[in-house]
């Protein structure tokens, strides 16, 4: 081997060493100023609580401050594009949820930004399994009697949701689909109102997060029939999962993910999804129980593997049963 082959690779050498200490670099400096974190809701709905949560222990394990913005409007679209047009340098990031798993089925060409392409997932959060509720005065205590009626006299189940497309109104259509009934579908513009109406009885059936709905069911003003998924809720342990109810499929569920603009530096996206992993597991998961939220925390590839198997799903959900947005 002569001298100049010695040398250039060398160089190379050195130039790939250069390369892998200047992500290193990067990784180590981030972040060197706040860092926001845009909820495309309100202040206080579940997504704004896990990003409180998720931005106090970040702000305490990386040393900057992590500020939770809102952004609330055009069911999560508004924020959720603030994210997307962001500066992809790690200072801002979004919290989003089951709607932005839905709303490119929902939505379609409408959407101002592509869900895949112009996102660089860091982290699932949390997932929370939601729970079929009936009014008090309703007739079933079982899915079965539910599904029956629906069945016979369908025109007597009002279904309540917090809006087109949300997570709840996805579980009953996901839940309709599966069992083969039928229901009268009101949207409302949020869950509270739509709670209010199924406490006095003027709607029969909806889905709820448990934490939402475990107190009004141990003082008997709801009947939970069933949890989502194929496990039993820690909060309302007397109460079956959908698998065992003999609806396996019905699997919806709240899901809080961490993400940033598309192009962000590779070793910024590891060290948050570290970081992230280690809130989300460890600092956070003791009071996400509490909430009834189960902690995930995964690596941004399995994020990413997530949202590419649950986007199409959604979508023939929503072009099956006909939803158009509001």
């Amino acid at each position: 081997m002569d001298g100049s082959t010695l040398r250039r690779r060398s160089l190379l050498a050195g130039g790939i060493l250069l390369i892998a200490s200047s992500g290193r670099g990067r990784a180590q400096a981030y972040p060197g100023r706040p860092v926001r974190i845009i909820v495309p809701y309100p202040p206080g709905g579940a997504t704004d609580t896990i990003a409180r949560l998720l931005a106090q222990e970040l702000t305490r394990t990386l040393g900057q401050s992590f500020v939770v913005e809102n952004r609330g409007g055009a069911a999560s679209i508004t924020g959720t594009q603030a994210v997307a047009t962001a500066a992809a340098d790690g200072y801002t990031l979004g919290i989003v949820d089951t709607a932005f798993l839905v709303n490119p089925g929902l939505f379609g060409d409408r959407l101002p930004y592509d869900a895949l392409r112009d996102f660089a997932p860091v982290s699932l959060l949390v997932r929370a399994p939601l729970a079929l509720v009936v009014a008090s005065q309703a007739p079933w205590r079982t899915v079965a009697e539910l599904v029956a009626h629906g069945k016979a006299k369908p025109e007597d189940i009002i279904f309540g949701s917090a809006g087109n497309g949300t997570a709840v109104h996805m579980a009953g259509e996901q839940f309709r689909q599966a069992a083969g009934f039928a229901y009268l579908h009101v949207p409302y513009r949020g869950g509270g109102p739509m709670f209010t109406d199924l406490l006095a009885g003027r709607v029969q059936m909806a889905f709820g997060t448990v934490p939402a709905v475990v107190e009004h069911v141990r003082a008997g003003r709801l009947r939970a029939l069933a949890i989502t998924g194929a496990e039993r809720s820690a909060l309302l342990h007397d109460v079956p999962s959908m698998a065992e109810a003999g609806f396996p499929q019905v699997d919806a569920a709240l899901i809080n993910a961490l993400i940033g603009p598309a192009g962000m530096p590779e070793a910024v996206i590891a060290r948050l999804a570290e970081a992230t992993r280690t809130a989300t597991l460890q600092g956070m998961s003791a009071r996400l129980a509490e909430l009834g939220f189960h902690p995930v925390g995964s690596t941004p590839e399995e994020a990413r593997e997530t949202f590419q198997a649950a986007i199409p799903r959604w979508a023939r959900i929503v072009r099956e049963g006909g939803i158009k947005p509001d």
